[in-house]
């Protein structure tokens, strides 16, 4: 073989260079082969939240487009963090891969002594899966018709007035904390372990605003149960559509988007970060798909793997300075 190949090349090519072009053979074979397996995407939270579903949303439809099927592995704990260290950890070659989002990407290693990753170094980004914005709700029978409502009477009561968000470190308690730094307020900020028991308490009028992503109310106020105040970014959809953003209502400063991407570890092979880049781009033109994401409240995005890397690295340098700035830390 190797003779008949160095008769095609003739006497243009030396030997060395033979040599070279048959060291990159099994690469080129191997790249043609991917996937040949089945394909694992981690999601750093436990079942049943807005991470899980949209890794399982996004599984179901590059199942049918790579022909293997694709599994999610729920590795839940330390924010985000201990799912997404291990797939730091994996091996590099386009079968493990992470469902994460900003709050763990670009936020968690600014306000974690210890990440276990560094989200620059260590990854590799595919895609933005999705954008949704955050939203400012309040119950029915809340006083407070609009935000305006809310701010004023936080000024007038300076200490008094809540917001609950689904735990602390979250884009919900980072956009509590800009709000209160740039309307000069001086409000509660009340913690949970997540949105479900800060909704129970909003409804009960235990405190007075939620700030949380549009899955987690979406039926609620679809239902009229929950009323919106302000939206923390425009792309708004769905019930959420005509709510007006904090910009919108003078607020500046405020512009925060909540996003979902997948990642590999760094070093996988160029050709196969192209190869899933592709396939997350044509998952995310079923209809279905877009359906079901635009129910929650977000819009499909799959942007390229360069558009994602300058995301995350224009968002830790963002988040770095506003956790800093609210001297947040979690050990």
């Amino acid at each position: 073989m190797d003779g008949a190949i160095l008769r095609i090349l003739g006497g243009g090519l030396s030997a060395v260079a033979a040599c070279l072009v048959l060291a990159a053979a099994p690469a080129a074979v191997a790249a043609e082969n991917y996937p040949a397996r089945a394909l694992t995407i981690i999601s750093p939270f436990p079942p049943g939240g807005g991470n899980d579903g949209v890794a399982r949303l996004l599984a179901h439809e590059l199942g049918g487009i790579t022909g293997q099927s694709v599994v999610v592995e729920n590795r839940s704990g330390a924010g985000g963090n201990l799912g997404t260290s291990q797939v730091a950890r994996a091996k590099a070659d386009g079968y493990t891969l992470v469902l994460s989002q900003n709050s763990v990407m670009a936020v968690n290693p600014a306000l974690y002594s210890n990440t276990g990753f560094d989200a620059i170094k260590d990854f590799q980004p595919i895609s933005q899966i999705t954008s949704a914005p955050l939203a400012l709700v309040v119950s029915a029978e809340s006083p407070y018709k609009t935000l305006d409502a809310y701010l004023e009477a936080a000024r007038k009561n300076p200490g008094a007035l809540t917001y609950a968000t689904p735990g602390n470190g979250t884009l919900s308690h980072l956009a509590g904390t800009l709000l209160e730094q740039k309307a000069r307020l001086d409000l509660v900020h009340v913690p949970y372990r997540g949105a479900g028991p800060a909704i129970n308490d909003l409804q009960g009028g235990t405190v007075d605003m939620l700030i949380t992503s549009p899955p987690s109310v979406e039926g609620l106020v679809a239902s009229g149960k929950l009323r919106v105040l302000a939206m923390t970014h425009e792309n708004r959809i769905g019930v959420f559509k005509t709510a007006p953003t904090l910009a919108e209502l003078g607020i500046d400063g405020i512009s925060i988007e909540g996003w979902y991407g997948l990642f590999v570890p760094a070093g996988t092979p160029t050709e196969r970060v192209a190869y899933l880049a592709n396939a997350v781009q044509q998952a995310l033109k079923s209809p279905g798909l877009m359906q079901k994401i635009n129910n929650d409240g977000a819009q499909p995005v799959g942007s390229s793997p360069e558009q994602l890397t300058a995301k995350l690295g224009q968002e830790s340098v963002y988040w770095a300075d506003v956790v800093a700035s609210a001297k947040l830390k979690i050990n």
